[in-house]
């Protein structure tokens, strides 16, 4: 059964108060920058070990130290509180990754 999906005003209420997300395209979205692909690479790896933890996937861009996430859940064609939970868990991932 797929998970279900957040309100708008939950999402913006999300955004809002972790002002480096954005909503797009039924998804959440942000970039982290690290120092260099080493950086970036330990950030990934730590994402994807929690991510099959949960087994809930985003989508992940690499581009040496760039590193792009999108967040949704593709079965539930939206947003739903597990892709919240997965971001919280990828930014501080990332911040233990700096």
């Amino acid at each position: 059964m797929p998970e279900k999906l957040i309100t708008t005003a939950e999402i913006d209420a999300f955004v809002q108060s972790h002002r480096q997300w954005t909503h797009e395209n039924n998804a959440i979205r942000r970039e982290f920058r690290f120092l260099n692909f080493t950086q970036a690479m330990n950030f990934v790896n730590g994402v994807a070990q929690g991510a099959e933890s949960a087994n809930h996937h985003p989508d992940i861009e690499i581009h040496y130290n760039l590193v792009i996430l999108t967040i949704s859940t593709h079965d539930s064609g939206g947003i739903t509180r597990k892709d919240i939970d997965l971001a919280i868990a990828a930014e501080v991932a990332g911040t233990t990754s700096m």
